[in-house]
């Protein structure tokens, strides 16, 4: 295995979001007009960010302790959504974005892929994972 469980998870999570974000940039480039199209990439882009940034936060504090391991899984899931809510914000207040674009995708994004990770180690098909074995 390389690298820590956490860190192999949030790749393996943003490497499926090669397939939905096209999907997702599709629908609402149809829906929604190009302006639509762009803001779903982005919304893909700040949900495979906010898996990168849990990963590589869980994997450090696993290095740390337990508690410091504890505390990041919680503290840093309402951190990262805070973060994923100021990125949006920021975003919509600097460019002119279809901001229902982007809120759907980031929603819809977010539950996709987290639920295919989850579906993918529970039925045991993340083999390099110690765990999943």
């Amino acid at each position: 295995m390389t690298g820590d469980i956490e860190s192999v998870l949030a790749r393996h999570t943003v490497r499926r979001a090669v397939v939905v974000g096209p999907v997702l940039v599709v629908i609402f480039t149809v829906f929604r007009g190009a302006a639509g199209g762009v803001a779903s990439a982005l919304g893909v882009l700040i949900v495979a960010g906010y898996f990168l940034l849990g990963g590589a936060m869980l994997s450090v504090a696993a290095r740390l302790s337990l508690a410091a391991y504890h505390a990041a899984a919680l503290l840093g899931f309402f951190l990262r959504l805070g973060l994923i809510a100021l990125t949006m914000l920021a975003v919509a207040r600097l460019t002119d974005i279809d901001r229902i674009a982007l809120g759907i995708t980031v929603v819809v994004a977010y539950l996709t892929l987290l639920g295919w990770e989850a579906v993918a180690v529970a039925k045991g098909r993340e083999r390099e994972l110690e765990w999943s074995n």
